[in-house]
């Protein structure tokens, strides 16, 4: 993928910090109060609290269907997160009550104040979950550009000797590209059938070199909702990657993008169940197609997996129901058990109510009576994040009564991207260590 030009190039501006998120709040409250402020003696007595109430009831509606009926993600809408979907509904509801009496130029008015009042809402949702930093992020499917997945193979490698890293016997001769690069590519479900979107792979500076050094791979996943095209923008991937590599003589983790759910609102569960074969889609499908389409490091030393939210869940989940695939992984903002909402739903609908199939696959339950030792597991929470970092702890603690070498940390941020780029960001050199890259 072509990167961005840093610097003062107006699509680089910040829309979570700075003057632009600061503008479009002071326009939407400025709108909110036009809207809601009137010289007829009716709309104070009428219309303003029928806008209200209406407010109040679609906002309760909305915070009941997401949370309590529809359960499109495991955790809750955010109070915050409800407050400005709140207030982006008033506004809709002061502006459908003002517009049958006013004339068109008023009209035209009242749609722009609405307009404004959800600009402003979106705006600051997007400020909590930090999903688009900048309108490249936002604008990044329509204006990204991925290159050609190299496919040639190098008669030429360099591997890690035993008790030797990568980096200690790898070094670049000739030229070495300034930057790594960011393809799509399909991964099929031929042992799965499971149907997945495009995956990205990040190729970094030293496998376009040769000799072509081995290197490690790290499967990485996205929460739900989400793409794995999130990971690229959102997670700025390609640039903590390529710091890294440019830290390390070229050198980095190659890191494959992979969708696990199939689409933007489904949970797999990542296990092999009624839903789906996720379990075997990560286990063998996307190893498979690693192996017959990149150069790199074998066995599961040099193979790790890691995700954020419903991703660090999975993770967790692969690491241990298949250890024989990946020898470490990186868990950010992730769950102590998988869920579609409730643990009676989850066991309902994947093994039609059989606990002790949900068990057998469960981390909790796997970690109680196995143990780890040859497995290297991080985790990490935001430490603003009440209902999922609690969530890390527990599954850190039965990590390490499971005997894996586990780390644990928290950063600044709650459950968002401030958290999950920083998760992955701070992690990159302890993946390197653990999937032999760097001493």
């Amino acid at each position: 993928m072509s990167r961005p030009t840093h610097g003062v190039h107006p699509l680089n501006w910040s829309l979570t910090h700075g003057l632009i998120p600061h503008l479009v709040l002071a326009g939407g409250l400025a709108a909110l109060l036009a809207l809601a402020v009137s010289r007829r003696s009716h709309w104070w007595s009428r219309r303003l609290p029928l806008a209200l109430a209406l407010t109040a009831v679609l906002s309760v509606l909305l915070q009941f269907t997401v949370d309590d009926w529809w359960q499109p993600f495991p955790d809750h809408l955010p109070h915050r997160v409800t407050l400005w979907l709140g207030a982006g509904i008033l506004g809709l509801c002061l502006a459908a009550l003002r517009t049958p009496p006013a004339r068109w130029r008023g009209r035209a008015a009242i749609a722009l104040g609405a307009a404004l009042v959800t600009l402003m809402s979106a705006s600051q949702v997007n400020r909590h979950f930090d999903q688009y930093p900048t309108a490249r992020v936002l604008l990044a499917p329509w204006i990204g550009r991925t290159d050609a997945l190299p496919t040639n193979r190098d008669p030429n490698t360099v591997a890690a000797p035993p008790g030797r890293a990568l980096s200690e016997v790898w070094h670049p001769t000739g030229h070495l590209p300034d930057a790594g690069t960011v393809s799509t590519a399909s991964i099929p479900g031929v042992k799965s059938g499971f149907k997945a979107r495009d995956a990205y792979v990040y190729l970094p500076p030293a496998y376009r070199t040769s000799p072509r050094p081995l290197l490690p791979v790290l499967v990485l996943m996205v929460g739900q909702p989400g793409s794995p095209e999130d990971w690229i923008g959102a997670g700025a991937l390609q640039d903590q990657m390529d710091a890294f590599a440019e830290a390390h003589q070229g050198l980095a983790p190659i890191v494959v993008v992979v969708d696990q759910t199939g689409s933007i609102w489904s949970n797999t569960l990542c296990m092999d169940s009624r839903i789906a074969k996720s379990q075997t889609y990560l286990a063998q499908d996307v190893p498979d197609w690693i192996t017959s389409h990149l150069q790199t490091a074998p066995g599961r030393t040099a193979r790790a997996i890691g995700g954020l939210s419903l991703g660090g869940t999975c993770s967790l989940q692969l690491a241990v129901n298949a250890p024989e695939v990946y020898g470490s992984f990186l868990d950010i903002s992730g769950q102590q058990e998988p869920t579609l909402g409730s643990h009676a739903r989850t066991v309902d609908e994947a093994f039609g109510g059989d606990e002790a199939a949900f068990d057998a696959v469960d981390p909790l339950h796997v970690m109680a009576h196995r143990s780890f030792p040859d497995t290297a597991g991080s985790f990490v929470a935001g430490a603003g994040d009440g209902e999922f970092r609690p969530q890390q702890e527990k599954a850190y603690a039965a990590a390490v009564q499971a005997g894996m070498k586990a780390v644990y940390a928290t950063v600044p941020g709650g459950h968002d991207w401030n958290t999950f780029r920083t998760g992955l960001g701070e992690n990159i050199p302890w993946l390197a260590r653990q999937t032999g890259l760097t001493p």
